[in-house]
């Protein structure tokens, strides 16, 4: 087992753009994980992928990457806003499909330190950025600390 690493969650709305950017570079965070289904959704102007990968490196040297084995499926998600299915039925079946897609093997120390996994939900508690850090935890090899920004 190695030393600790930093692993940030944020989510981006309910936040202006000073808000959010603010809170990264003072995190320390040297890079975003999109773990988004759909990273170029009107949601957010500052948080569309092309927009958000230019703000992240002028505003802080932070780097950008969408990996799309963190994003749930769109039929998964799809069940859950329309709300076909519980905030728990969701979680499971998210946590089975990660685990089939066996993340943890595809994940290196070093791409999650000061790493931040980044969604949409602007509290964890149901988003599944938390699950993915949770999952983490548990099956590396590594003392994970997470903080949800």
């Amino acid at each position: 087992m190695q030393g600790e690493t930093n692993l940030f969650t944020i989510g981006f709305t309910q936040k202006t753009a000073e808000q959010f950017f603010s809170t990264l570079v003072k995190s320390g965070v040297t890079h975003i994980i999109d773990t988004r289904l759909n990273n170029v959704s009107q949601l957010s102007g500052f948080a569309k992928r092309d927009d958000l990968r230019f703000f992240l490196e002028k505003i802080g040297k932070i780097k950008y990457t969408h990996s799309l084995d963190l994003a749930p499926e769109k039929d998964m998600l799809d069940d859950y806003k329309k709300k076909r299915i519980s905030w728990n039925e969701y979680e499971s079946k998210f946590n089975n499909l990660i685990k089939s897609r066996r993340i943890e093997e595809k994940i290196s120390s070093d791409f999650l330190e000061n790493g931040c996994l980044l969604c949409s939900e602007s509290k964890p508690h149901h988003c599944h950025r938390r699950l993915v850090a949770e999952y983490l935890q548990k099956m590396m090899d590594l003392k994970i600390r997470v903080k949800h920004l």
